[in-house]
């Protein structure tokens, strides 16, 4: 193990404003702090990281250009670190030697754009003015790494607050790995996370961000560095690239909502009960709780004795367009996605706006879900190879055989969001029953209500049926009046 050292120029006065030259680079850390990992649902073992182009800094008291055309630009208060001396392969023990100064910065980024770079944030966090630094340079030699203190306002309300103490990774640890992997070399600048608090900032906010060491002798500080968010001129050419583009998980992510609870789970005695109800009990319930829009009309099943119970997964389809189908119909489309992501227990439900005129599913892919343990398919559209999908064995509900190919009638669009099959909306995770009288879509949430009362329900329907088959006239009984509860309520208390 080595390490190299070669001192920054003594003129670089470490109090002046911005930073002692421009950086060669700009490496940033996904997550590194407790409170945003647990915001984002997920905690990492080992930082990792990302490249930011040395052109994004900016000063103090500069504007942040909004393009024209996107509405997720987020600010994110961060810890900057200013490397000193060259820092290669150095242990953890000396990786904080290698850090001259200490500042505050602001690791904005635009979430339209988040999603085309797949986590290399090139175009989402590059943008010219995307990493405001400064607007003073603590002396890392003065103040210990464990006990710095970051916050960011935006018009005057603080809105992060977090120390080092918050950190996954402490700060010499990303100094040491980095230098594994790299040569660190004076005035690269490591971006150190952002704790939870970050949230979308629009034209006109004004945001603040500072790092302060309060237990240190003097409470010694960056300053705040400010930064107004200003409207661009300028949007982004299609014809050039990827063109800026938002869905709700961008949204919620952006404005730093609360992750979602984790996707409710049938538990092996919900599915068993699930089972025994009958769908035409399951909707009676139903109603009875003021949901009437809750069947999936017009399809029929492929195997009319077997039972479906699951929870849903969803694929969208498009109205066909060649255009579009070329775009987005050939290779691993959203179709091949769905199939080959299905998981055990789960039933794939397909949106084909009841439209049968070409198969939404043949037998290859219908073979794939069984292979990965789906519960079944439903689709208010056709299916191709219907006897061969008949044979693979798993149940489905569909609007009827048709020989034609997707591309017909349809463009596979995308998985995993809010569908209209046979006029009810279903939602990811929604529990989905068939039985020969056709198939029902159960909020989760009321799932165990329900299917407890149907059973309930069932058992008293059969001690009634049980009374008319020995002759007595449904007056009275169907619905019971209260001599007849008397002497159900008897004979279920026997038992």
């Amino acid at each position: 193990m080595t390490d190299d050292s070669t001192s920054v120029e003594e003129a670089s006065d470490p109090r002046h404003s911005g930073l002692p030259s421009r950086p060669g680079k700009i490496v940033a850390i996904h997550l590194s702090y407790a409170s945003r990992a647990d915001q984002r649902g997920r905690r990492p073992t080992h930082p990792s990281y990302f490249f930011k182009p040395s052109s994004s800094v900016a000063p103090s008291g500069g504007t942040v250009e909004r393009p024209r055309g996107t509405e997720l630009l987020a600010f994110e208060g961060e810890i900057a670190l200013v490397i000193g001396t060259v820092a290669r392969r150095v242990p953890l023990d000396r990786a904080w030697d290698h850090v001259a100064w200490v500042t505050a910065a602001n690791d904005l980024g635009l979430y339209d754009l988040r999603a085309n770079d797949k986590g290399s944030n090139v175009r989402s966090k590059g943008g010219d003015g995307f990493t405001p630094v400064g607007p003073s340079l603590l002396d890392a030699r003065t103040v210990e790494p464990g006990a710095l203190r970051l916050r960011a306002w935006v018009n005057g309300e603080l809105r992060q607050e977090d120390t080092t103490a918050g950190l996954l990774f402490p700060l010499p640890q990303l100094v040491a790995d980095l230098s594994q992997h790299l040569t660190l070399e004076p005035g690269d600048v490591i971006l150190t996370g952002t704790p939870a608090g970050s949230s979308v900032i629009v034209p006109g906010d004004v945001v603040e961000v500072e790092v302060d060491a309060p237990d240190t002798p003097g409470a010694p500080t960056s300053g705040r560095l400010r930064t107004t968010v200003v409207q661009g001129e300028h949007g982004f050419d299609g014809a050039l690239g990827s063109l800026p583009a938002v869905d709700d998980v961008q949204r919620a992510e952006a404005w730093g909502q609360e992750p979602a609870p984790p996707p409710f789970r049938l538990t092996a005695e919900l599915r068993e009960k699930l089972v025994r109800a009958p769908v035409a009990g399951l909707s009676a319930q139903l109603r009875k709780r003021g949901l009437d829009a809750v069947t999936i009309d017009g399809v029929r099943p492929m195997h009319p004795g077997a039972k479906l119970v699951g929870t849903a997964r969803t694929l969208r389809f498009v109205p066909g367009r060649e255009d579009l189908f070329a775009r987005h119909g050939g290779g691993y489309n959203a179709q091949k996605l769905a199939f080959d992501t299905v998981g055990e227990g789960e039933v794939l439900v397909i949106e084909a706006r009841g439209e049968a005129g070409s198969g939404t599913l043949g037998d290859i892919l219908a073979l794939r879900a069984r292979a990965r343990g789906a519960a079944g398919i439903v689709t208010d559209g056709g299916v191709r190879d219907h006897a061969a999908v008949a044979a693979v064995g798993i149940p489905v509900y569909s609007a009827g055989p048709h020989p034609a190919v997707l591309g017909r009638k349809h463009v596979p669009w995308d998985v995993d969001v809010a569908v209209a099959c046979g006029g009810t909306t279903v939602e990811p995770g929604d529990v989905v029953v068939g039985d020969g009288d056709g198939v029902v879509v159960i909020p989760p949430a009321l799932a165990a209500e329900v299917v407890d009362a149907t059973l309930a329900q069932e058992e008293e329907d059969g001690w009634i049926a049980e009374q008319v088959t020995a002759g007595h006239s449904v007056e009275g009984l169907f619905p019971m009046n209260a001599w007849w509860r008397a002497r159900f309520d008897a004979w279920r208390e026997s038992r």
